[in-house]
């Protein structure tokens, strides 16, 4: 274990939180923050703003000039070493005179995976990895499953009493938890590249499923409904409330005869709307999608992380085949009282409590009078 000093560790934590100005705009890309330092003062500093565009690094060695020349940079994952839609970073700090780079985690990408480091020390430049390393990863948890797997990172959230439930037994929602806790479900959603509901949600809620933040630009990510028989209403706001998102409706491959010719003028219809596509997909024997090959598919589109919202249904499929990587959980300080309501999951739970799903609190938050539990699963889910 290398020793860092207090410096190495308020310059990693300025890196880190300027990776965090392009949460949101860099997907399927990491976030990354770069600090150039040179005598005890940062002489330049920049983060990646979206993706395809220029890296940390080159903002940070443009701040700082012909200075950068015997200084030190601190960067939050490996340079890369490799030409994508910008030429190598790991090139750029060579060309500019650095002496010491300190990065926070090794880059899994297989195209760089320690390339760029063993490009800078063959340079002669002196390089220390591993400072902040366990908060550079959480920094980018959905670019490391998604640049390790063939899955996307999965976020699932429920607002909820504290006796479980979801909505009344007539579906309405409005409001469970209180206007801070809305907020930031808003902020998770800006951090995400899509949105994930059943039609069940749409048809009871007939959300927008935007982020509206304004002061974070704006973005709103992909919204993807999942509606085996096109049961969406053509009036129905997600596909008609103006929105920077496009919207992706997911229908079965097989209709029941009786459904096949509304279902096929549905999708025309649909499909010549602005940002709108359908696209059909295979489902199981219950006439539901296989979530597993759905999620690989969407990864192959370069989706890197989905947030699932509402959907008892929805939601305990994602429990049940392990699919989910982090959840968020809002209570609110209400009993709805009574048995018919709908519950966080809707489905068959294990026979013994030893079986139930085993979560690991890694943050907690007041939101007012109400909570926020964001917690990941005891062990990792290999399978996925």
């Amino acid at each position: 274990m290398q020793d860092f000093s207090i410096d190495d560790q308020k310059y990693m934590a300025r890196a880190l939180n300027l990776a965090r100005q392009g949460e949101g705009s860099t997907s399927p890309n990491p976030m990354v923050g770069a600090v150039v330092v040179k005598n005890g003062e940062i002489i330049g500093e920049g983060f990646h703003h979206k993706y395809g565009g220029p890296h940390a690094e080159v903002y940070a060695l443009q701040a700082a000039g012909g200075a950068a020349a015997g200084a030190d940079i601190y960067v939050n994952l490996e340079p890369c070493s490799h030409y994508g839609k910008t030429p190598p970073c790991a090139q750029k700090l060579i060309d500019s005179g650095i002496k010491r780079a300190v990065i926070a985690m090794i880059d899994p990408n297989p195209e760089v995976a320690g390339r760029g480091i063993k490009m800078l020390r063959e340079a002669g430049i002196k390089v220390e990895v591993g400072l902040l390393e366990e908060k550079a990863q959480r920094l980018n948890e959905s670019f490391l499953k998604y640049i390790q797997s063939d899955y996307p990172f999965v976020y699932l959230k429920k607002a909820q009493t504290l006796d479980g439930y979801i909505a009344s037994s007539t579906g309405d929602s409005k409001w469970i938890t209180n206007s801070r806790a809305r907020l930031e479900g808003h902020r998770l959603r800006h951090r995400v590249d899509a949105i994930m509901v059943g039609i069940g949600t749409v048809l009871a809620d007939n959300p927008s499923l935007t982020a509206r933040l304004e002061a974070k630009n704006g973005i709103d990510p992909l919204r993807i409904i999942l509606d085996p028989m096109l049961d969406i209403p053509m009036d129905a706001r997600v596909i008609n409330q103006k929105s920077r998102a496009d919207t992706l409706i997911i229908c079965a491959e097989n209709f029941p005869p009786a459904r096949a010719v509304e279902a096929l003028e549905k999708k025309e219809i649909l499909a010549q709307k602005e940002k709108v596509q359908v696209m059909s997909f295979k489902t199981g024997a219950d006439n539901y999608f296989r979530l597993k090959d759905l999620l690989q598919t969407l990864h192959d589109h370069k989706i890197s992380s989905i947030l699932v919202e509402g959907g008892a249904r929805l939601s305990h499929t994602f429990l049940k085949e392990k699919l989910v990587d982090k959840f968020y959980y809002f209570i609110a300080p209400k009993i709805y009282g009574g048995s018919d309501g709908i519950a966080a999951f809707w489905g068959s739970g294990p026979k013994m409590m030893a079986d139930a799903v085993e979560l690991k609190i890694i943050e907690q938050k007041n939101l007012g009078d109400n909570l926020l539990f964001i917690a990941e699963k005891m062990h990792d889910q290999k399978e996925n």
